[in-house]
């Protein structure tokens, strides 16, 4: 418990240092535009405002470069867990891309209730607002027909919908509560930090964070509904967060307890077994995030960017470097095609924009400040 709250008072020590920090990309970098006016290429971005929770669209040209097109309501409210300063939602899937349905799934933690959008281009549509089964939703995953959200507060909670022409159907056989301990605090470090599907879509993987440093597993039958219960696998001192698959059954997760990136295979039985590791030497390594074979972690107390090469599946892990951000490094997506990086900054609202090199070295092209983007949390860059 000492090592959970030293580890909570260290981020949050770190983060207020870093909002007096230099910026990493000039101001007239950021004021460039430097656009393919043509372009029909997009970047969403969640504010996670309390005072009314917004998605601001962004075309995206051919080189990578940001403008701002519309702002979108959600009709719900953000929300702020205790104890945060960059990172009001601590989690990573708080808005999600559906490419195969061309949905984006946005939470409302403040309103308890889960947005949907559908995606043309730049131009989103609202098309409904649900409730997410629990209180603060926090993450969305999809796989086919299936959705999911996790919820952060009670407890924590999953909840599971069913899609049916581009709206969400609850089911209530696939409540599951998660049972951590709600009243342990900080919420911001006691919070679990995402849901996600393995890779083949026959699991479901919740990270706890310090409320218990597992990872749980729920094994998934035909129809999509998850066991009563799920396979933990604890990880003592990790602080497991926020993680991307890796093929079929395995995954890249980031650790705040260590401020590191670890490969694990998730088994059929839904235990987890760690394959590699690798620190990142910074502080408060908690989002991550794939471009082809490279690894991108954020480090919100560093305000930096750790880059990894991946090799033989996942089982090699190789640090390649740190790159400055804005201050509060959180929540980041990277293109398709995995030439250019979009990463949040929490503390002042930037999005920070980079171009994607071979080597895994990232050029910086610019950022774009986001009305409202304080704190917030979800970016997706179909």
């Amino acid at each position: 418990m000492q090592k959970i709250t030293r580890l909570a008072m260290a981020v949050a020590t770190a983060l207020a240092t870093a909002a007096v920090g230099t910026p990493s990309v000039s101001a007239a970098a950021r004021s460039g535009d430097g656009h393919d006016r043509g372009s029909h290429h997009a970047v969403f971005v969640q504010t996670d405002n309390p005072a009314g929770n917004q998605i601001v669209a962004y075309r995206r040209a051919e080189n990578g470069r940001l403008t701002q097109a519309r702002t979108y309501d959600t009709k719900g409210l953000g929300g702020v867990l205790a104890g945060s300063v960059a990172d009001h939602l601590a989690s990573q899937g708080s808005l999600t891309y559906d490419s195969h349905h061309a949905l984006l799934y946005a939470v409302n933690a403040g309103s308890d209730t889960v947005s949907v959008f559908s995606v043309d281009g730049d131009r989103l549509a609202l098309r409904q607002v649900i409730g997410s089964g629990g209180r603060f939703p926090v993450s969305v995953a999809v796989h086919g027909d299936d959705v999911y959200v996790l919820n952060a507060l009670d407890g924590g909670s999953l909840q599971g919908y069913t899609l049916h022409r581009g709206r969400l159907h609850e089911q209530a056989g696939r409540h599951r509560d998660l049972g951590l301990d709600p009243n342990a605090t900080p919420q911001f470090t006691n919070t679990p930090g995402q849901v996600g599907f393995t890779g083949d879509g026959s699991q479901l993987v919740v990270t706890t964070k310090a409320n218990g440093s597992n990872l749980l597993v729920f094994n998934l039958d035909r129809s999509g509904t998850p066991a009563h219960s799920p396979v933990v696998t604890n990880l003592p001192g990790a602080v497991p967060f926020a993680f991307v698959p890796n093929g079929r059954r395995g995954l890249f997760l980031a650790e705040a307890g260590t401020n590191a990136v670890a490969t694990f295979t998730i088994h059929r039985d839904g235990t987890a077994s760690q394959e590699a590791y690798a620190a990142t030497g910074q502080s408060a390594t908690c989002w991550i995030v794939a471009a082809r074979s490279l690894l991108y972690a954020s480090n919100a107390g560093s305000s930096t960017l750790s880059g990894f090469r991946t090799s033989d599946q996942g089982r090699r892990l190789t640090l390649l470097g740190n790159t400055p951000t804005d201050p509060g490094t959180v929540d980041a997506a990277t293109t398709p095609d995995g030439r250019f990086l979009y990463v949040q900054t929490g503390v002042n609202g930037i999005v920070d924009e980079f171009e994607v090199n071979h080597d895994g070295s990232l050029t910086p092209l610019g950022s774009r400040t986001v009305p409202g983007g304080v704190g917030g949390e979800g970016i997706v860059a179909p």
